[in-house]
Order: structure tokens, then C-alpha cells, then sequence
């Protein structure tokens, strides 16, 4: 027991240099997406929207299928309606071009409201120590986007979604490429 806490572990970036290749390329893929989400949020936010909705289709199919096999549990005649409402939901996102990006923005920018007053609250909590100006900066960057995203609606819809995807692709990217290339060094 006692060897195994005195062996050394492996430095991460070995396994970073050992796929170094594969970090870039998929660093590469997702700049290259990124950039055109950012380029096309309409398109981006509609492929989002769409593969949500079969998501829901899926797993409304599952639960559904559940619910009938599953006669003699009593809480079986309960999946039934949580799985029509997936379903529904499904259809809804999957099968309506633009009807579902109203909604989806919406929760977005009640996400990102929520989560905006949560940071400021634990901004709150660090005050006095370093760094605290970067998380109610953070928090209060959090709110506003999610104000503009509401306060937007519903011509924030058509670009919302798609261009967040590609802001985090492209950042995305971005570190996979300087992690490689770090490795590298």
C-alpha cells in the first residue's frame, strides 16, 4: 500500500505529448467550427435546437417503451406522461425550424441570470481576499448577458444560441491548440 503512494505519477503532459497530433487536430476542427458558428449563428443555433429535440425524442421513446413493459410497477401509469411530454418537447425543437429558439433563449438568458447572481454572491464571500474583483466582475458580466438575451427577445434568438456555441468552440479550439503546443516545448 505504502509503494503505491511513493510511486511517482505521471506528468500530465506526457500524455498531452504523447497525443499532441490529435490535441491540434481536434484543437483545429473546433476553431474551424467555432469561427463559423460565429459566422453563421442562425445556422448553428438551429442545428442546436434541432439535435436537442431529438434528444428528447429519444428519450421519450425510451421512457415510453419503459412505461408499457413495466405493467405491473405501479408508478409505470407516471412515465407515461413524462414521456409524452418529451416527446412532445421533441417534436416541438426538432421539427419547427424557429419555434423553439424563442424558448431555448429564454431559459438561456435565465440561466445565465441565475448563475450571474450566484457568482456575485460568492464574489460577495471572498471580498477581502485577491481576486475577488474578477469574480463579481464575472457575476456581473453573467447578468447582463442574460439580461440582453431576455431583454432581446425575441430578435436575440436567431443569433444567441449559435453565436455562444461558437465563441465556446472557438475557445475551445484555441486551448487545445496552445496545449499541444506547450507540450511541444
Amino acid at each position: 500500500m505504502a509503494d503505491m503512494q511513493n510511486t511517482p505519477k505521471p506528468d500530465i503532459m506526457d500524455a498531452v505529448r504523447k497525443f499532441r497530433t490529435r490535441f491540434k487536430n481536434v484543437g483545429y476542427v473546433l476553431i474551424v467550427l467555432g469561427v463559423l458558428a460565429i459566422l453563421f449563428p442562425l445556422i448553428f443555433s438551429i442545428a442546436a435546437k434541432t439535435l436537442l429535440g431529438w434528444v428528447f425524442l429519444l428519450t421519450g421513446a425510451a421512457v415510453l417503451y419503459h412505461a408499457f413493459q413495466s405493467k405491473e410497477w405501479q408508478s409505470a401509469i407516471w412515465s407515461g406522461p413524462i414521456a409524452l411530454m418529451h416527446i412532445a418537447l421533441g417534436v416541438y425543437l426538432g421539427f419547427f425550424a424557429l419555434t423553439g429558439l424563442i424558448g431555448l433563449t429564454f431559459f438561456v438568458g435565465i440561466a445565465f441570470l441565475a448563475q450571474g447572481a450566484f457568482e456575485g454572491m460568492i464574489a460577495m464571500q471572498h471580498r477581502p481576499k485577491k481576486g475577488w474583483g474578477w469574480l463579481a466582475f464575472n457575476g456581473f458580466a453573467t447578468l447582463a448577458m442574460g439580461t440582453l438575451l431576455i431583454a432581446g427577445l425575441p430578435s436575440t434568438a436567431l443569433w444567441a444560441i449559435g453565436l455562444l456555441l461558437g465563441i465556446n468552440f472557438l475557445t475551445s479550439g484555441i486551448a487545445f491548440v496552445a496545449l499541444a503546443n506547450a507540450a511541444g516545448e
